[in-house]
């Protein structure tokens, strides 16, 4: 006799609905459903928000589209499913940028300080570059030092003895045909092959700045026997009675600096190739 139960009554739910399970399945572009209630079988089209609620766009074979409420309800290859949104794809996030506006390294450690120097004027200079270039020229190991004026370069460079491999690239205030600073930079130059000497047109690093971003128009011509920041300074309409007034005069300036857009191209430019000069040394 057979035993039509078998060994195991558990074994198998009798009861249990044979109905296949209802999956989710991106509403991609192209792929033909069917719609249960109406039989209505389309390509997606495309998947949209309407009344705050998302729906699904079908068209069938001949061109005719309907609009569906996304979700349950469909077939696909005659297995129920579920229509969700289609996961998009994320744009790969633009490379982070240095305030110098190169790519910037992350987690990178600063350099051993290269035996090359960039040389800057004064304090102000200085500080402008670390603003801007700071994170770079650690990475590079470039270490920037103040010179207190051009009219001690001869003597610092004959103390620094540059060479083929210990360059030194001078940023100097001013550097235009007939200056003092000119004339200095061409004669240190031909003394020394190692050393690249660049500068900027302006009287001081603070007319780099864009003067937008001081609000005004144009930075002011300041007559012969007025200090530069003195009279930039009241340009302004700024304090500028004392030595601490401009100091806080620069820093207001200074903070006002965000990244390279908002330095002139004429110093850009400069600070620019002599960082490639000082680390275009062989190792």
């Amino acid at each position: 006799m057979t035993d039509r139960y078998g060994r195991d009554v558990l074994s198998r739910d009798p009861h249990h609905s044979k109905r296949p399970t209802t999956t989710d399945i991106p509403a991609r572009t192209g792929l033909v459903v069917e719609d249960v209630t109406s039989g209505w079988v389309g390509a997606v089209v495309r998947v949209e928000k309407s009344g705050g609620a998302h729906v699904v766009v079908l068209e069938d074979r001949r061109g005719v589209t309907r609009t569906f409420p996304l979700g349950a309800g469909f077939w696909v290859e005659g297995r129920p499913v579920r229509l969700v949104p289609p996961v998009r794809p994320v744009a790969p996030a633009a490379p982070a940028r240095t305030a110098s506006g190169s790519v910037a390294v992350r987690g990178a450690r600063a350099r051993t300080a290269r035996a090359s120097r960039i040389w800057v004027e004064g304090r102000h200079d200085a500080e402008l570059i670390e603003k801007v270039w700071g994170e770079d020229l650690r990475i590079e190991g470039v270490v920037v030092e103040m010179l207190d004026g051009v009219d001690h370069l001869a003597a610092e460079l004959a103390a620094f003895s540059p060479g083929p491999r210990r360059r030194v690239g001078v940023l100097v205030d001013h550097l235009v045909p007939g200056s003092k600073e000119s004339r200095i930079a061409a004669e240190v130059c031909a003394r020394h092959p190692g050393v690249l000497v660049l500068g900027h047109p302006y009287v001081d690093v603070w007319q780099a700045v864009r003067p937008e971003r001081v609000g005004l128009a144009a930075w002011p011509d300041i007559p012969r026997g007025i200090d530069i920041k003195v009279g930039s300074l009241r340009a302004l309409g700024w304090e500028a009675a004392s030595q601490a007034d401009i100091a806080r005069g620069w820093k207001r300036i200074l903070g006002r600096v965000r990244d390279f857009r908002d330095l002139e191209p004429s110093l850009l430019g400069r600070v620019e190739e002599l960082v490639d000069f000082v680390t275009a040394v062989p190792e």
